[in-house]
């Protein structure tokens, strides 16, 4: 099975780039979209045309906004939105599949902001999420990915001493907040197959930094313990544009 998780910053807006042409090369089982910025029924439409997939979407209350969408080939035995926390379910940003072994999650975990107003709302996210994890994984193995915005270590960001404590997606409290997700033994594929390999999943519009990749690793695929002997094959696959982020793969055996 092939799963890609990527942050497409806007469904309407990749379809006009070559998205579809993307999906058929990718190959994927299941595809998991963040920040699709559509509600339910313009994901639908936008969409449209993407034959042999199941569609399933999470839509923020606010208009254009954050939102989160998968595309499974296999049918699931049920769908879950959100993690039923008032305070957290109102951005579309949690979408869990049920299948006969396994759960597939996919989330888009809230950004702390430019100026860290979010930093705390983040922090009760962080814990409030992982308890969801916990609970999922009590019933069976979990797949967990999507974009976590934060890197983690060092090794995943271009400039680690110019951002730490500076910036959203490198503060201490959100690298805690992954800590805790790596501790509560749910597995980063990408780290755990290529422990030193420098790539990374997103890179901001300024000043050329894809050109130059100057970038940060914030996409994730985690899984169970149990799931860990089935990894065949991880990337990242940055050559794929449309978005300010790219895909990130796991093939299972």
């Amino acid at each position: 099975m092939r799963v890609v998780s990527w942050n497409v910053n806007g469904i309407r807006a990749v379809m006009k780039k070559n998205f579809p042409a993307s999906v058929e090369a990718m190959d994927a089982d299941v595809f998991c979209l963040q920040e699709t910025k559509a509600q339910d029924d313009q994901v639908l439409e936008a969409l449209t045309g993407m034959n042999g997939y199941h569609i399933y979407t999470n839509s923020a209350v606010k208009k254009g906004y954050s939102g989160t969408a998968i595309l499974t080939r296999m049918k699931p035995l049920s769908v879950r939105k959100d993690i039923d926390i008032e305070e957290h379910d109102r951005e579309g940003r949690v979408i869990a599949l049920e299948f006969e072994n396994y759960f597939l999650l996919n989330v888009y975990t809230p950004n702390s902001g430019s100026e860290l107003k979010r930093l705390g709302y983040r922090q009760r996210w962080d814990e409030d999420f992982l308890s969801y994890l916990k609970g999922l994984e009590k019933k069976k193995p979990l797949i967990a990915c999507g974009d976590f915005n934060v890197a983690h270590k060092e090794i995943d960001l271009a400039r680690p001493r110019e951002n730490y404590n500076k910036n959203a997606g490198y503060m201490q409290e959100e690298i805690d907040g992954m800590d805790n997700i790596t501790r509560a033994n749910f597995v980063d594929t990408f780290r755990y197959k290529k422990p030193d390999e420098i790539k990374y999943s997103w890179w901001s519009f300024r000043a050329g930094a894809r050109k130059r990749n100057v970038g940060w690793r914030i996409d994730y695929v985690l899984v169970s313990p149990g799931i860990v002997g089935q990894i065949k094959n991880v990337d990242i696959l940055n050559e794929v544009m449309g978005s300010d982020h790219c895909p990130v793969l796991l093939d299972l055996k």
